[in-house]
């Protein structure tokens, strides 16, 4: 194996380790997450092992649970007994016997199925004087010692845990669809003819730092002149528990000096690109999850399938063009207008050629290429 991450519990007893820390949703299917836990039993007591996997949605900081609020909500928790091992051990995976082979005889294989409703690992930034850990959905492997596997009243002290930070990301499908289109008419005040706005892209999906092209058209019917053109981005974060709630940030825009005289038409295409860099300062934008303090970038567009309920944090995107038109005549600026115009955008990463990995599912094997 390349690599492999380990953590051991404060006392040395049980040490959890996994072949990889990223765990791939394909919409329709959902990586299995497998690893070991290598349990010396002279140091338990007499007491189980036991491993959980916790999808959470975290809304505060660790310090404030010392006035005795909790500030994390558990989407999803499954626990599993690893020691005694179970009668009915399910049949290592690949990836498992890689591991065993380097831990030995003390290994205990554990497997995890999340279900399809989950979303993906996202973080909320944070602004420059907010300390401790960002808001957002985390995914948490954790291995314990204990007399039961979910008993509120026993005291599990730290010393007797391990646990690794994983995440649950979406790549990008492989077939890109031909772009959306959008267009709409609007008349103002003192004029009988609309000023007609049409845009479009040339694809559905673009990868994070590429470059976005928009195409617009402008069929200006009216005696008023188009004065410049707006393209944006915006990100749409909803964060969906109790309720839902929707939050728009513009995470990028520009604008062009180009002018549509009256009765004229106007074709071209524009490119803009969102990046993270350019959105360092923003508070509460959505980004994808990282592991410790590694480099990342907008949080990538959720992909659902059908009419499947999702919880935690769901993030989309728009461009959105706005076509200034100026005033004139006697009532000068209230005669002229913005016309808005917005398609929807799907922001991700592509899939990592060669990528090899495991669904539960019977006789299922997946490979990115």
């Amino acid at each position: 194996m390349a690599k492999v991450f380990k953590k051991t519990s404060g006392n040395g007893t049980i040490a959890l380790y996994l072949g990889k820390r990223d765990f791939v949703d394909c919409v329709d299917s959902v990586e299995v997450v497998d690893g070991v836990v290598k349990v010396d039993p002279a140091g338990l007591n007499g007491k189980k092992v036991f491993v959980y996997l916790a999808c959470a949605f975290r809304y505060g900081s660790d310090d404030l649970d010392v006035i005795g609020l909790s500030f994390r909500r558990d989407i999803w928790i499954k626990r599993v007994q690893v020691y005694p091992v179970p009668a009915a051990k399910a049949p290592s995976t690949p990836l498992q016997e890689s591991l065993l082979k380097k831990v030995g005889d003390q290994g205990c294989p554990f497997t995890f199925q999340m279900p399809l409703n989950l979303p993906c690992s996202v973080s909320l930034q944070p602004g420059t004087g907010d300390s401790g850990k960002a808001c957002g959905v985390d995914f948490e492997v954790k291995a314990y010692i204990a007399d039961e596997a979910d008993n509120p009243d026993e005291v599990i002290e730290k010393k007797n845990t391990c646990r690794l930070i994983i995440r649950k990301i979406q790549f990008a499908p492989a077939n890109n669809k031909a772009g959306p289109k959008a267009e709409i008419s609007k008349q103002f005040m003192m004029t009988d003819k609309p000023v007609n706005v049409e845009i479009s892209l040339e694809k559905e999906i673009y990868y994070h730092g590429d470059p976005i092209s928009v195409n617009v058209k402008i069929n200006n019917e009216t005696t008023k002149t188009v004065k410049k053109i707006k393209v944006s981005v915006e990100q749409l974060t909803s964060v969906v528990l109790y309720s839902s709630d929707t939050y728009s940030k513009e995470v990028c825009a520009q604008e062009f000096g180009e002018t549509v005289g009256a009765n004229s038409t106007f074709e071209k295409s524009f490119q803009v690109v969102p990046l993270l860099a350019d959105n360092k300062d923003k508070r509460g934008l959505a980004v994808d999850g990282r592991l410790k303090d590694e480099d990342t970038n907008l949080a990538s567009t959720t992909l659902g399938q059908g009419e499947r309920e999702l919880q935690g944090i769901l993030v989309s995107y728009k461009v959105k063009v706005t076509v200034t038109v100026s005033g004139g005549g006697m009532l000068g600026g209230l005669t002229g207008s913005d016309v808005v115009v917005e398609v929807p955008v799907t922001l991700m990463s592509p899939k990592p050629a060669g990528k090899l990995f495991y669904s539960n599912v019977p006789k299922m094997l997946f490979f990115f290429h």
